[in-house]
């Protein structure tokens, strides 16, 4: 402990003080993998965080970890529980689904090395808000073949060396190809919001095609790195490729025509993967489809078109598993007739009060002694 207080200058709050555990002190196994799982419950655990992330302050969170992952022996409202842990804190649980399924594998897993299971993360989130300061979050990498289970996204092997987006041809032709102009994109500055300015700018100013997709491109990276900086850059993405999307007919055409081919789309990927992590699968299935249909037949690189239709599987699966699990129909609400209630009226004849049961209706002007 005295190395956490010389790290971070405090101790864990109570809630969060870490277990003894019996394989505290061995050195864990760490596991690698591209596959985003995904930590709940970080909400109770937010002192750990920030303590991990070396005290609160304004600005936004990203700090790489690796996490331990612990099946639990007795916990009381999960059999399967696996809690997850940084730096001996507490830090969050695997959802109850991801559990029931992981846990047999992990268990494998520190049989098989008589050591713990770790995976690479991030600790991510903070800054200011506009409903307050931010709380922070946990996503783990790992590949679900270690675990004995079948990957979302199968693995594909790597892209060959040949021509990637096209922005390099582009760029070595453009002296000699007055149909386009890509002296902008020397021209764009360092700092990611001041790029998203100037993309946005020329956006509305310049009609070229080919011009107008790379600048597309680097609008979308940009705002996709920008995620853990301001808010609404994730949201600002996914307009970003609408948009570009909403124009890649005359794109495609323009590309086929400079280079004969149709160069890597990454757009289609990268949304196919921020829609997958998101598990809007049927979001996913979408981008992966358009993407296929727009390389067609003329694929620069034909293994992009085979990612997109493993992914394409992959989230086809997904949707027909979750239509296949039956939904848990909620009880009828039973009907209970109303409690009597008795009211007090006043008699407009006599004055004097009078008790009646309360029904609907007109109320009674007077008492049953004077009617």
């Amino acid at each position: 402990m005295a190395v956490f207080q010389r790290l971070f200058g405090r101790r864990p709050a109570p809630d969060v003080t870490p277990e003894v555990t019996p394989a505290s002190a061995d050195t864990p196994l760490l596991l690698g993998g591209v596959e985003d799982l995904e930590v709940v419950g970080e909400s109770n655990y937010q002192a750990a965080l920030w303590q991990i992330a070396g005290g609160r302050r304004l600005e936004r969170v990203r700090v790489p970890v690796q996490a331990v992952l612990l099946p639990e022996q007795d916990n009381p409202y999960d059999a399967n529980a696996i809690s997850v842990w940084i730096f001996g804190l507490k830090i969050g649980y695997l959802s109850r689904a991801d559990a029931a399924v992981y846990r047999s594998g992990l268990l494998a897993l520190q049989t098989r090395h008589g050591r713990r299971i770790a995976l690479s993360g991030v600790v991510v989130g903070g800054g200011l808000r506009s409903d307050g300061p931010g709380m922070l979050g946990v996503w783990l990498s790992h590949d679900p073949r270690d675990f004995g289970l079948v990957p979302v996204v199968p693995v594909v092997p790597a892209l060959q060396q040949a021509m990637r987006t096209g922005l390099s041809e582009a760029f070595a032709t453009d002296a000699a190809d007055d149909s386009y102009d890509l002296s902008w994109h020397d021209e764009l500055p360092d700092d990611s919001a001041a790029a998203i300015k100037r993309l946005r700018t020329l956006l509305r100013e310049v009609s070229n095609p080919l011009d107008r997709h790379f600048m597309y491109c680097e609008l979308e990276r940009n705002l996709y790195r920008s995620r853990d900086v301001f808010d609404s850059a994730l949201e600002q993405y996914d307009e970003a490729c609408r948009q570009h999307d909403a124009e890649m007919e005359v794109i495609r055409t323009a590309l086929f025509t400079k280079f004969g081919a149709v160069p890597l789309l990454e757009t289609y990927t990268q949304m196919s993967i921020r829609q997958q992590k998101a598990k809007n699968w049927a979001e996913a299935l979408w981008w992966a489809r358009r993407g296929i249909s727009l390389y067609g037949a003329d694929a620069a690189r034909p293994e992009a078109v085979t990612d997109l239709e493993n992914r394409v599987e992959a989230y086809v699966r997904k949707l027909e598993r979750a239509s296949a699990q039956p939904r848990t129909a909620r009880p009828a609400a039973q009907h209970r007739d109303p409690e009597p209630v008795m009211e007090i009226l006043v008699c407009h004849r006599c004055g004097r009060s009078f008790e009646r049961l309360r029904t609907r209706g007109r109320k009674p002007t007077q008492c049953d002694d004077c009617r």
